[in-house]
Protein backbone atom coordinates (compact mmCIF):
# COMPACT_ATOMS: atom_id res chain seq x y z
CA UNK A 1 0.00 0.00 0.00
CA UNK A 2 1.35 3.39 -1.00
CA UNK A 3 -0.19 6.70 0.02
CA UNK A 4 0.29 9.35 -2.65
CA UNK A 5 -2.67 11.68 -2.73
CA UNK A 6 -2.30 15.06 -4.39
CA UNK A 7 1.44 14.86 -4.98
CA UNK A 8 3.29 15.23 -8.25
CA UNK A 9 6.20 13.12 -9.42
CA UNK A 10 9.49 14.79 -8.74
CA UNK A 11 12.27 15.85 -11.07
CA UNK A 12 13.88 13.24 -13.24
CA UNK A 13 10.92 10.88 -13.51
CA UNK A 14 9.64 9.60 -16.83
CA UNK A 15 7.31 11.87 -18.78
CA UNK A 16 8.95 15.12 -17.70
CA UNK A 17 8.25 17.56 -14.91
CA UNK A 18 6.82 21.02 -14.78
CA UNK A 19 9.02 24.07 -14.40
CA UNK A 20 7.06 27.25 -13.74
CA UNK A 21 9.18 30.28 -14.52
CA UNK A 22 7.67 33.62 -13.58
CA UNK A 23 8.61 37.17 -14.46
CA UNK A 24 8.70 39.71 -11.63
CA UNK A 25 8.06 37.12 -8.93
CA UNK A 26 4.26 37.29 -9.14
CA UNK A 27 3.45 33.74 -10.24
CA UNK A 28 4.03 31.69 -7.10
CA UNK A 29 2.31 34.02 -4.69
CA UNK A 30 -0.69 34.38 -6.97
CA UNK A 31 -1.09 30.63 -7.19
CA UNK A 32 -1.01 30.30 -3.42
CA UNK A 33 -3.69 32.93 -2.99
CA UNK A 34 -5.93 31.50 -5.71
CA UNK A 35 -5.51 34.73 -7.73
CA UNK A 36 -4.94 34.43 -11.45
CA UNK A 37 -2.37 37.21 -11.47
CA UNK A 38 -4.29 39.21 -14.10
CA UNK A 39 -3.68 42.95 -13.74
CA UNK A 40 -6.68 44.02 -15.84
CA UNK A 41 -9.33 42.97 -13.36
CA UNK A 42 -11.24 41.24 -16.16
CA UNK A 43 -12.32 37.64 -15.82
CA UNK A 44 -10.21 35.15 -17.74
CA UNK A 45 -12.31 33.09 -20.12
CA UNK A 46 -11.85 29.32 -19.92
CA UNK A 47 -13.58 26.54 -21.82
CA UNK A 48 -13.46 23.22 -19.97
CA UNK A 49 -14.23 19.99 -21.82
CA UNK A 50 -14.70 16.92 -19.67
CA UNK A 51 -16.30 13.50 -19.71
CA UNK A 52 -19.73 12.91 -18.18
CA UNK A 53 -19.51 13.69 -14.43
CA UNK A 54 -21.78 10.70 -13.79
CA UNK A 55 -19.34 8.34 -15.53
CA UNK A 56 -17.74 7.37 -12.22
CA UNK A 57 -16.83 8.58 -8.76
CA UNK A 58 -13.47 9.61 -10.15
CA UNK A 59 -15.08 11.80 -12.78
CA UNK A 60 -17.48 13.35 -10.27
CA UNK A 61 -14.52 14.32 -8.06
CA UNK A 62 -12.56 15.61 -11.05
CA UNK A 63 -15.44 17.80 -12.26
CA UNK A 64 -16.11 19.14 -8.77
CA UNK A 65 -12.42 20.04 -8.39
CA UNK A 66 -12.48 21.99 -11.66
CA UNK A 67 -15.71 23.82 -10.79
CA UNK A 68 -14.45 24.79 -7.33
CA UNK A 69 -11.22 26.17 -8.79
CA UNK A 70 -12.27 28.02 -11.95
CA UNK A 71 -14.75 30.39 -10.34
CA UNK A 72 -15.49 34.09 -10.68
CA UNK A 73 -14.02 34.54 -7.19
CA UNK A 74 -10.74 33.18 -8.55
CA UNK A 75 -10.91 35.44 -11.59
CA UNK A 76 -12.40 33.14 -14.23
CA UNK A 77 -15.40 33.06 -16.52
CA UNK A 78 -15.64 29.30 -17.07
CA UNK A 79 -17.83 27.40 -19.51
CA UNK A 80 -18.20 23.62 -19.26
CA UNK A 81 -19.02 20.98 -21.86
CA UNK A 82 -19.45 17.27 -21.25
CA UNK A 83 -19.44 14.19 -23.46
CA UNK A 84 -18.01 10.70 -23.59
CA UNK A 85 -17.91 10.92 -27.41
CA UNK A 86 -14.82 12.34 -29.05
CA UNK A 87 -16.66 13.99 -31.93
CA UNK A 88 -18.97 15.84 -29.53
CA UNK A 89 -16.04 17.02 -27.45
CA UNK A 90 -14.27 18.28 -30.59
CA UNK A 91 -17.41 20.17 -31.63
CA UNK A 92 -17.48 21.79 -28.16
CA UNK A 93 -13.82 22.72 -28.51
CA UNK A 94 -14.48 24.41 -31.84
CA UNK A 95 -17.37 26.33 -30.28
CA UNK A 96 -15.24 27.48 -27.35
CA UNK A 97 -12.54 28.60 -29.79
CA UNK A 98 -15.13 30.58 -31.78
CA UNK A 99 -16.30 32.11 -28.51
CA UNK A 100 -12.76 33.38 -28.02
CA UNK A 101 -11.83 31.66 -24.78
CA UNK A 102 -8.31 32.41 -23.63
CA UNK A 103 -7.68 28.90 -22.30
CA UNK A 104 -9.07 25.57 -23.45
CA UNK A 105 -8.87 22.75 -20.89
CA UNK A 106 -9.45 19.28 -22.32
CA UNK A 107 -9.94 15.80 -20.86
CA UNK A 108 -10.30 13.90 -24.11
CA UNK A 109 -12.71 11.00 -24.53
CA UNK A 110 -10.34 9.46 -27.09
CA UNK A 111 -6.66 9.99 -27.77
CA UNK A 112 -7.13 10.41 -31.54
CA UNK A 113 -8.51 13.26 -33.64
CA UNK A 114 -7.31 16.29 -31.71
CA UNK A 115 -4.66 17.70 -34.09
CA UNK A 116 -7.09 19.92 -36.02
CA UNK A 117 -8.98 21.47 -33.07
CA UNK A 118 -5.76 22.07 -31.14
CA UNK A 119 -4.21 23.70 -34.22
CA UNK A 120 -7.33 25.83 -34.65
CA UNK A 121 -7.03 26.89 -31.01
CA UNK A 122 -3.40 27.83 -31.47
CA UNK A 123 -4.20 29.82 -34.61
CA UNK A 124 -6.94 31.67 -32.73
CA UNK A 125 -4.67 32.56 -29.82
CA UNK A 126 -6.32 30.11 -27.43
CA UNK A 127 -3.87 28.20 -25.23
CA UNK A 128 -4.71 24.55 -24.56
CA UNK A 129 -3.96 22.61 -21.39
CA UNK A 130 -4.72 18.90 -21.32
CA UNK A 131 -5.83 17.31 -18.07
CA UNK A 132 -6.48 13.77 -16.88
CA UNK A 133 -5.62 12.21 -20.24
CA UNK A 134 -3.09 12.62 -23.02
CA UNK A 135 -3.92 12.81 -26.73
CA UNK A 136 -2.08 11.72 -29.86
CA UNK A 137 -1.14 15.21 -31.01
CA UNK A 138 2.06 17.15 -31.51
CA UNK A 139 3.10 18.60 -28.11
CA UNK A 140 3.63 21.98 -29.75
CA UNK A 141 -0.16 22.28 -30.00
CA UNK A 142 -0.70 22.51 -26.23
CA UNK A 143 0.95 24.33 -23.34
CA UNK A 144 1.04 21.44 -20.87
CA UNK A 145 -0.62 18.19 -19.89
CA UNK A 146 -1.56 17.46 -16.27
CA UNK A 147 -2.22 13.75 -16.35
CA UNK A 148 -2.16 10.40 -14.67
CA UNK A 149 0.36 7.87 -15.95
CA UNK A 150 -2.15 5.29 -17.09
CA UNK A 151 0.60 2.96 -18.31
CA UNK A 152 2.15 3.03 -14.84
CA UNK A 153 -1.25 2.41 -13.23
CA UNK A 154 -1.66 -0.70 -15.34
CA UNK A 155 1.89 -1.88 -14.75
CA UNK A 156 1.60 -1.46 -10.99
CA UNK A 157 -1.59 -3.53 -10.99
CA UNK A 158 -0.09 -6.24 -13.18
CA UNK A 159 3.06 -6.39 -11.04
CA UNK A 160 0.89 -6.88 -7.96
CA UNK A 161 -1.08 -9.61 -9.70
CA UNK A 162 2.11 -11.35 -10.79
CA UNK A 163 3.35 -11.32 -7.20
CA UNK A 164 0.29 -13.31 -6.12
CA UNK A 165 1.92 -16.34 -7.79
CA UNK A 166 -1.32 -18.10 -8.60
CA UNK A 167 -1.07 -21.70 -9.85
CA UNK A 168 -2.87 -20.50 -12.97
CA UNK A 169 -4.35 -17.25 -14.21
CA UNK A 170 -7.79 -17.28 -15.80
CA UNK A 171 -8.82 -13.67 -16.14
CA UNK A 172 -12.04 -11.82 -16.87
CA UNK A 173 -10.81 -8.50 -18.24
CA UNK A 174 -13.45 -5.76 -18.23
CA UNK A 175 -12.28 -2.72 -20.16
CA UNK A 176 -13.27 0.94 -20.05
CA UNK A 177 -14.23 3.11 -23.01
CA UNK A 178 -12.08 1.89 -25.88
CA UNK A 179 -9.43 4.36 -27.01
CA UNK A 180 -9.43 6.39 -23.81
CA UNK A 181 -6.04 6.88 -22.19
CA UNK A 182 -7.13 4.98 -19.07
CA UNK A 183 -8.28 2.00 -21.11
CA UNK A 184 -5.17 1.99 -23.29
CA UNK A 185 -2.79 2.12 -20.33
CA UNK A 186 -4.56 -0.37 -18.09
CA UNK A 187 -5.18 -2.78 -20.96
CA UNK A 188 -1.68 -2.52 -22.39
CA UNK A 189 0.03 -3.68 -19.24
CA UNK A 190 -2.27 -6.67 -18.86
CA UNK A 191 -1.94 -7.65 -22.52
CA UNK A 192 1.84 -7.67 -22.19
CA UNK A 193 1.69 -9.82 -19.05
CA UNK A 194 -0.71 -12.27 -20.69
CA UNK A 195 1.62 -12.67 -23.65
CA UNK A 196 4.77 -12.92 -21.53
CA UNK A 197 3.43 -15.28 -18.84
CA UNK A 198 0.99 -17.43 -20.75
CA UNK A 199 -2.00 -16.24 -18.72
CA UNK A 200 -5.46 -17.06 -20.02
CA UNK A 201 -7.91 -14.29 -20.90
CA UNK A 202 -11.29 -15.93 -20.46
CA UNK A 203 -12.93 -12.80 -21.85
CA UNK A 204 -11.74 -9.31 -22.73
CA UNK A 205 -14.63 -6.94 -23.34
CA UNK A 206 -15.53 -3.30 -22.79
CA UNK A 207 -18.24 -2.27 -20.36
CA UNK A 208 -17.77 1.46 -21.10
CA UNK A 209 -17.12 2.16 -17.37
CA UNK A 210 -20.65 0.90 -16.59
CA UNK A 211 -21.41 -1.36 -13.62
CA UNK A 212 -24.50 -2.96 -15.11
CA UNK A 213 -22.70 -3.89 -18.33
CA UNK A 214 -19.82 -5.34 -16.32
CA UNK A 215 -22.29 -7.42 -14.35
CA UNK A 216 -23.75 -8.76 -17.61
CA UNK A 217 -20.30 -9.66 -18.96
CA UNK A 218 -19.42 -11.51 -15.79
CA UNK A 219 -22.78 -13.27 -15.68
CA UNK A 220 -22.26 -14.48 -19.25
CA UNK A 221 -18.96 -16.08 -18.28
CA UNK A 222 -20.56 -17.71 -15.23
CA UNK A 223 -23.38 -19.05 -17.40
CA UNK A 224 -20.88 -20.46 -19.89
CA UNK A 225 -19.26 -22.60 -17.19
CA UNK A 226 -15.76 -21.31 -17.96
CA UNK A 227 -13.29 -21.30 -15.08
CA UNK A 228 -11.88 -17.97 -13.86
CA UNK A 229 -10.04 -16.77 -10.77
CA UNK A 230 -9.26 -13.10 -11.50
CA UNK A 231 -11.46 -10.13 -12.42
CA UNK A 232 -9.41 -7.21 -13.68
CA UNK A 233 -11.86 -4.32 -14.04
CA UNK A 234 -10.56 -1.00 -15.30
CA UNK A 235 -12.58 1.10 -12.87
CA UNK A 236 -14.33 0.67 -9.53
CA UNK A 237 -17.86 0.79 -10.90
CA UNK A 238 -17.19 -2.09 -13.28
CA UNK A 239 -15.55 -4.09 -10.49
CA UNK A 240 -18.68 -3.49 -8.41
CA UNK A 241 -20.87 -4.77 -11.21
CA UNK A 242 -18.74 -7.87 -11.67
CA UNK A 243 -18.90 -8.62 -7.94
CA UNK A 244 -22.69 -8.34 -8.04
CA UNK A 245 -22.74 -11.20 -10.56
CA UNK A 246 -20.45 -13.28 -8.35
CA UNK A 247 -22.61 -12.67 -5.30
CA UNK A 248 -25.75 -13.66 -7.18
CA UNK A 249 -24.06 -16.92 -8.18
CA UNK A 250 -22.66 -17.61 -4.72
CA UNK A 251 -19.03 -17.38 -5.87
CA UNK A 252 -16.60 -16.22 -3.17
CA UNK A 253 -14.20 -13.40 -3.85
CA UNK A 254 -11.61 -11.16 -2.25
CA UNK A 255 -9.23 -12.22 0.49
CA UNK A 256 -9.37 -16.02 0.92
CA UNK A 257 -12.06 -16.18 -1.81
CA UNK A 258 -12.06 -18.04 -5.11
CA UNK A 259 -11.78 -14.92 -7.29
CA UNK A 260 -9.33 -12.01 -7.03
CA UNK A 261 -11.08 -8.65 -7.53
CA UNK A 262 -9.15 -5.70 -8.96
CA UNK A 263 -10.46 -2.20 -9.59
CA UNK A 264 -9.13 1.31 -10.20
CA UNK A 265 -9.88 4.88 -9.05
CA UNK A 266 -9.92 4.86 -5.22
CA UNK A 267 -13.55 5.66 -4.56
CA UNK A 268 -13.98 5.60 -0.78
CA UNK A 269 -16.59 2.86 -1.02
CA UNK A 270 -14.22 0.76 -3.15
CA UNK A 271 -11.40 1.14 -0.64
CA UNK A 272 -13.84 0.04 2.04
CA UNK A 273 -14.48 -3.10 -0.01
CA UNK A 274 -10.72 -3.72 -0.01
CA UNK A 275 -10.55 -3.05 3.74
CA UNK A 276 -13.36 -5.55 4.34
CA UNK A 277 -11.53 -8.18 2.28
CA UNK A 278 -14.24 -8.36 -0.37
CA UNK A 279 -11.85 -6.92 -2.99
CA UNK A 280 -8.14 -7.59 -3.25
CA UNK A 281 -6.70 -4.54 -5.02
CA UNK A 282 -7.59 -1.00 -5.99
CA UNK A 283 -5.32 1.22 -8.09
CA UNK A 284 -5.27 4.94 -7.49
CA UNK A 285 -6.15 7.50 -10.15
CA UNK A 286 -5.77 11.02 -8.78
CA UNK A 287 -8.57 13.37 -9.94
CA UNK A 288 -7.32 16.53 -8.25
CA UNK A 289 -5.57 18.33 -11.10
CA UNK A 290 -7.19 21.76 -10.98
CA UNK A 291 -4.72 23.42 -8.61
CA UNK A 292 -1.82 22.43 -10.84
CA UNK A 293 -3.62 23.81 -13.89
CA UNK A 294 -4.25 27.00 -11.95
CA UNK A 295 -0.52 27.26 -11.23
CA UNK A 296 0.19 26.95 -14.95
CA UNK A 297 -2.32 29.66 -15.87
CA UNK A 298 -0.98 31.94 -13.12
CA UNK A 299 2.49 31.56 -14.56
CA UNK A 300 1.33 32.36 -18.09
CA UNK A 301 -0.72 35.33 -16.91
CA UNK A 302 2.28 36.77 -15.08
CA UNK A 303 4.42 36.52 -18.21
CA UNK A 304 6.23 33.33 -17.29
CA UNK A 305 6.77 30.22 -19.36
CA UNK A 306 6.02 26.56 -18.80
CA UNK A 307 9.26 24.82 -19.68
CA UNK A 308 8.14 21.17 -19.54
CA UNK A 309 5.05 19.72 -21.12
CA UNK A 310 3.99 16.96 -18.77
CA UNK A 311 2.99 16.93 -15.12
CA UNK A 312 2.31 13.41 -13.85
CA UNK A 313 0.11 12.99 -10.79
CA UNK A 314 1.64 10.80 -8.10
CA UNK A 315 -0.42 7.66 -7.50
CA UNK A 316 -0.29 4.42 -5.56
CA UNK A 317 -2.48 1.45 -4.75
CA UNK A 318 -4.17 -0.39 -1.90
CA UNK A 319 -4.52 -4.11 -1.26
CA UNK A 320 -6.46 -6.11 1.29
CA UNK A 321 -3.37 -7.18 3.25
CA UNK A 322 -2.04 -3.71 4.01
CA UNK A 323 -4.83 -1.13 3.74
CA UNK A 324 -5.72 0.93 6.82
CA UNK A 325 -8.54 3.32 7.72
CA UNK A 326 -5.99 6.13 7.73
CA UNK A 327 -5.18 5.34 4.11
CA UNK A 328 -8.86 5.43 3.18
CA UNK A 329 -9.35 8.75 4.96
CA UNK A 330 -6.39 10.25 3.13
CA UNK A 331 -6.89 8.83 -0.34
CA UNK A 332 -10.58 8.04 -0.85
CA UNK A 333 -12.51 10.16 -3.34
Amino acid sequence: MISRRNFLKGAGLAGGTLALVGCGGGGTDAATDGDTGSDSGELISVGIINNDPNESGYRTANDKDMKETFTEENGFAAEFAYSMKNEEQIASAQQFIQNGVKYLLVSAADTAGWDTPLQDALDAGTQTILFDRVVDADPSLYVAAVVSDMDAEGQTAVDWLTDQALPEYNIIHIQGVMGSAAQVGRTGALDEAVAANGWNLVVQQTADWNAETAQQITQSVIDSGQSFNVIYAENDDMAKGAVAALDAAGITHGKDGDVIIMGFDHNTWALEEVMAGRWNYDGQCNPYQASTILDIINTLESGGTVEEKTVIMEEGYADCDTITQEYIDENGI
